[in-house]
């Protein structure tokens, strides 16, 4: 039986080309592709997938955050998370989230073939550099780099713009309608994911992510 793989990534020329690979495998069938967070939700209601091989860095919604929903309505597929970052915090979120394998696009299509197969046949994989970065972490010898700004939600991102702007929570409550408990809980979310505690810090991740200009 083949296994039904359906790819989402923004890059159409990235798409296509892995698209091909996996065609040409004889136990893989290509049953949708999508270029976005909505789009892949509203695929995965419209055809059977097996195997849900996700780009983390989509335009509209973060990876984790799809992830979730997809998981949440379609518990039997299984997401193989495709990332060009080797970071812990994303690993960590997107096991979290439910995915069950997560590979750096530079490994190669081999590597995300036998991730495809491992997932499908209920393993979990990860990538060997991925493996390498979790051992790290886990002996203490890691150093913390933030991960990239869309392992923020875009309300975390504004919530964090006017933060780094030097306003405070009641000012940022009044600028996005919504209370200050609520751009609390958005602050503690956006240090626990980025893994910064100072306003200081969170500003100069602001700066380098260019959600703040100096």
């Amino acid at each position: 039986m083949s296994i039904r793989v359906m790819l989402a990534d923004d890059h159409r020329m990235f798409r296509e080309a892995l698209g091909s690979q996996l065609r040409a495998e004889p136990d893989m069938d290509i049953v949708a592709e999508a270029s976005s967070g909505a789009e892949t939700l509203s695929r995965v209601k419209e055809v059977l997938v097996d195997v849900l091989v996700l780009d983390i860095g989509l335009p509209d919604m973060n990876g984790i955050e799809i992830a979730r929903k997809v998981l949440d309505r379609h518990a039997k597929i299984r997401i193989v998370a495709l990332s060009g970052y080797a970071d812990r915090l994303y690993v960590q979120e997107m096991l979290k989230a439910g995915a069950s394998a997560y590979v750096v696009k530079s490994s190669g299509t081999q590597e995300l073939l036998s991730a495809i197969r491992a997932v499908f046949s209920g393993h979990t994989f990860l990538s060997p550099e991925v493996t390498d970065l979790m051992v790290t972490a886990s002996n203490g010898r890691g150093q913390s780099i933030p991960p990239p700004v869309t392992v923020l939600s875009p309300r975390e991102q504004e919530v964090l713009r006017l933060l780094a702007s030097g306003k405070r929570s009641i000012e940022i409550a009044s600028d996005l309608g919504i209370s200050s408990a609520t751009v609390d809980v958005h602050r503690r979310n956006i240090r626990d994911k980025l893994g910064l505690n100072t306003v200081a810090e969170l500003t100069r991740y602001a700066v380098r992510e260019g959600l703040h200009s100096v």
